[in-house]
């Protein structure tokens, strides 16, 4: 009898598989889903290096106790370049692709096109719906009163705001999945909030984009608990740095709120979205060498990674780390095994092992006024392209912040650098 009731049971397994190898698909999907990590990125707008602890510019730095343990916890990107302005770079992560490529090279007509790849449609189509996914807070990219378009291009849950600025941190129009409604909770707290809920909701693998609006303007202070800054008024970088503590603050609470395990396979990347505003601009950067320029200032940005998978702990990496490259490095994290797609490459590889990355070059550009501008570099020097203008060759590694243009250089290294650095450009381009 005990044979008899087994080979039933065999013949039950049988028949709800076609064939063997069905068996063999689902035990592998069972082990790579218990070996995927949950994603979290968390983006600040308008952050740049001169404002972010870990990193040697700025003279004044906001308290962040929490960012600070995911430095001696992880790896302190030192060259990762973003572009000069919010919606490019958010595109640029979104579908791994140049500016040029999905037209989006500054903040007006940020609409990006249905037909693009995003990583969440990505993720679904290579992971086998492995990850449940959400971008909350900041979008950024659709036209007005184009409400559905983060779940248009496959986001598969969106709550936030649609705009590039919000006009008040305590007023302002949420939008949930299509569907907008009045918000008067303080901006920086409800999306955290709302990122709490989802996450808590989710029974499988995640990927949460948490896309903050602080520290862009308007400058103000947040509610005193989120802060250490003495309230001076009109002291606009006072009020700058509160709000990056106040975003500090919220990340502490959210990660408070994750069970042991969960935090345990959580990857935490947390990125500057571009460079610092020129009215709260600190040294070494000056004037206009600060967001919405392609100067270090502008587009040189903190870059900390730390949690599920991060091996080297407590160190700086030098390789060249572009934003566009956090597509196929999420997409590699999540169990996808690509390591170039589009513009974009991982660097997962360097989680784990000092090396050098894929990227052998770095690449920004902006259209501003109609005049479009680009700039490359291999990582010693760097070409900044000014449309016919007068351009610019700075060597890095002896002049960080571009005091000495060499474009008008006689010396033969130089002259062969922009050489290099055109052709190099041409290949982008021409790709």
């Amino acid at each position: 009898m005990r044979y008899s009731i087994l080979s039933v049971v065999l013949v039950l397994i049988f028949l709800s598989c076609n064939k063997k190898s069905d068996i063999l698909n689902l035990s592998e999907i069972t082990d790579n889903q218990s070996e995927r990590p949950n994603i979290l990125l968390i983006i600040a707008d308008d952050l740049g290096l001169d404002a972010c602890p870990g990193y040697s510019e700025g003279e004044e730095k906001p308290n962040m106790p929490n960012l600070d343990q995911l430095i001696s916890e992880g790896i302190i990107f030192d060259n990762a370049w973003s572009y000069p302005l919010c919606a490019p770079t958010r595109a640029s992560i979104l579908t791994g692709r140049y500016g040029s490529r999905t037209g989006i090279l500054n903040v007006d007509n940020a609409y990006i096109s249905e037909s693009e790849i995003s990583i969440q449609r990505y993720l679904d189509i290579n992971s086998d719906s492995a990850y449940a996914h959400a971008v909350i807070g900041k979008w950024h990219l659709s036209k007005p009163k184009q409400y559905s378009a983060p779940n248009d291009i496959g986001v598969g849950y969106f709550a936030g705001n649609m705009q590039g600025e919000l006009q008040n941190y305590n007023n302002w129009t949420l939008v949930k999945n299509g569907i907008t409604e009045p918000c008067s909770e303080y901006h920086t707290s409800k999306i955290t909030d709302l990122s709490i809920e989802w996450i808590n909701e989710q029974s499988k693998p995640w990927f949460c984009w948490l896309a903050y609006a602080a520290p862009h303007t308007p400058f103000h202070y947040p509610p005193t608990e989120m802060h250490s800054q003495d309230i001076i008024e009109n002291d606009t970088l006072s009020m700058y740095l509160a709000m990056i503590e106040s975003i500090d603050y919220e990340i502490g609470r959210l990660l408070t709120s994750l069970n042991q395990e969960t935090r345990e396979n959580t990857i935490i990347i947390f990125l500057g979205d571009n460079g610092t505003q020129k009215n709260v601009l600190q040294l070494p950067y000056r004037g206009n060498r600060a967001k919405g320029s392609l100067y270090q200032g502008g587009i040189n940005v903190p870059l900390i990674i730390s949690g599920k998978g991060v091996e080297r702990l407590n160190v700086r990496d030098e390789n060249l780390i572009n934003t566009c490259d956090l597509f196929a490095t999420i997409a590699d994290i999540a169990g996808t095994k690509i390591t170039n797609y589009q513009d974009s490459y991982s660097f997962k590889q360097l989680l784990s092992y000092e090396n050098t990355g894929l990227r052998l070059y770095n690449f920004s550009e902006i259209n501003y006024d109609n005049e479009y501008r680009y700039t490359i570099t291999d990582g010693t020097y760097k070409l900044i392209s000014n449309n016919d203008k007068e351009d610019e060759l700075y060597k890095l590694e002896n002049d960080p912040y571009e005091r000495n243009n060499l474009y008008n250089s006689l010396n033969s290294e130089d002259i062969n650098a922009i050489q290099k650095l055109i052709q190099m450009n041409d290949e982008i381009q021409n790709n």
